[in-house]
């Protein structure tokens, strides 16, 4: 309301200052395409992710994880760049310790708590 209040008082004192007529300003957002869509917007890296999300890849991690049953036969999956990672685990529910250990490339290895997970090479994207 004020915004407008205010381009009105502009463009009547620019008209009334020149004695010509003046085209009336305008808003920075009000042209014909309107607001520009997420992905319009998105530069860099940003935009890569809703590139990849687009084609049903999650190159980020960005996605929740899929449910594994933390057994030896269907182990955590844990993916990393490298050939060892630090994991975390909270091995009960209600508990406010976390378990720390390091994860090795190969088989799948037990937390002291008895949930398996296995480490599994990722490639980023380019």
């Amino acid at each position: 309301m004020a915004g407008r209040v205010f381009l009105r008082a502009c463009s009547t004192a620019v008209q009334l200052r020149s004695g010509v007529a003046a085209r009336p300003l305008q808003r920075a957002m009000a042209t014909v395409r309107g607001v520009p869509t997420d992905e319009e917007q998105a530069t860099g890296l940003e935009r890569r992710a809703l590139q990849a999300l687009k084609q049903g890849k999650d190159p980020y991690s960005i996605l929740k994880p899929k449910q594994y049953a933390g057994t030896k036969e269907d182990p955590h999956i844990v993916p990393c760049i490298g050939t060892k990672r630090m994991v975390g685990c909270l091995c009960e529910e209600d508990s406010t310790a976390i378990v720390w250990f390091w994860l090795h490339e190969g088989n799948a290895q037990r937390c002291p708590c008895g949930f398996y997970y296995q480490l599994v090479h990722h490639e980023l994207p380019k």
